[in-house]
């Protein structure tokens, strides 16, 4: 007899369900969401489990992870297809037990889509990406109310760079003393902000320069460190994808369809998979269409869609072909070639 596990996940505790193939419940409970509770339910069942499921979240991967290296069958699943699945199953009264039984029921009738978890490092470094934009934004958070309430009193900072904004602004309350011992904080905080961000941002230029594979993507104007690493860390395995031209559906960058009798429209991206990445995919795309001065064959393309579409349509669109180019280079063990080469055709 076959058996399957399906796995509610809060922070706290995790509700267990396991159906055998005719869909009945043969075991419930609830344990703490550990690893070593977790292995020591599931592993004690008499026949083994054929799938153990559980949503993709916060800890999904720490207990992937786990269930994997203790050799239990454990299968991230993706969360909008499982929420659609167990909206109709718990239409009534959703709970952690039932939503547990929805789970337990989709790992066995396969209703389900398996999310990949990624490796350690890639996990690591996408922190640090993350870590690195949240000291900046809120850094620009410090800037902007500092801004904000010195034109209260009719203070104003104007245009300012980086580098010389804490002298503007003591500059602007050095007459105040009241004023400037506000101020005073905020202008340590930010400082503060701005200084880690940049040893995170050196940490990331360090590990960039000993990756081979960012090392390659850089040879693309506008595919700088951050681009490359984040590349590299959201896709994570190469092989995963087995055409390059899916890279661009999995960021959300193409566009989405509704088909109905004779009705077909297109509409807009369908923004789906990682808005980080496709947020640096279309920084890239910018800076390749405004900033870089290299010529290359992807920019003259992407310049007629500009001039055909607009801007906007523009930069989606060069991203979309970012993300297909890139993993090219990375399967191909290649570099970008501003001339494109033409293919010989023998009669």
């Amino acid at each position: 007899m076959e058996y399957f596990a399906g796995l509610d996940v809060s922070v706290k505790e995790t509700s267990v369900c396991v159906v055998d193939a005719d869909g009945r419940i043969v075991h419930e409970a609830k344990v703490a969401s550990e690893p070593e509770a977790l292995i020591a339910l599931l592993s004690d069942w008499p026949d083994g489990l054929k799938r153990i499921g559980l949503e993709a979240g916060p800890l999904s991967q720490w207990l992937w992870s786990a269930l994997a290296e203790a050799g239990l069958p454990a299968i991230c699943v993706e969360t909008r297809r499982m929420h659609a699945v167990l909206k109709a199953h718990t239409a009534l009264n959703k709970t952690d037990r039932n939503d547990a039984r929805g789970i337990a029921q989709m790992m066995r009738a396969g209703l389900y889509r398996a999310v990949h978890v990624k490796t350690l490092r890639s996990q690591k470094v996408r922190m640090l990406l993350r870590h690195r934009k949240l000291l900046k934004a809120k850094a620009l958070d410090v800037e902007n109310d500092l801004r904000g309430t010195l034109r209260n009193f009719g203070l104003k900072v104007g245009i300012a760079s980086s580098g010389r904004f804490e002298a503007r602004i003591r500059e602007l309350v050095a007459g105040d003393g009241d004023l400037a011992a506000m101020a005073e904080p905020l202008l340590v905080v930010r400082r503060v902000l701005r200084e880690q961000a940049a040893a995170l941002h050196k940490r990331l230029l360090a590990i960039a320069r000993e990756d081979a594979v960012a090392q390659r993507l850089m040879t693309i104007p506008g595919v700088g460190a951050l681009v490359a690493l984040g590349f590299v860390t959201t896709v994570d395995v190469a092989a995963r994808f087995a055409r390059s031209k899916s890279v661009g559906a999995a960021f959300g960058l193409t566009p989405s369809q509704y088909q109905s009798g004779e009705t077909q429209r297109q509409g807009r991206i369908s923004r789906c998979g990682d808005g980080s990445m496709r947020e640096l995919l279309y920084e890239a795309a910018q800076a390749m269409l405004f900033r870089s001065r290299k010529w290359s064959w992807l920019k003259a393309w992407a310049m007629k869609v500009v001039r055909r579409c607009g801007a906007r349509k523009g930069i989606v669109a060069l991203a979309r072909r970012l993300a297909v180019i890139m993993h090219r280079i990375w399967v191909d063990g290649t570099t970008f070639r501003a001339e494109r080469e033409e293919v010989a055709v023998h009669v």
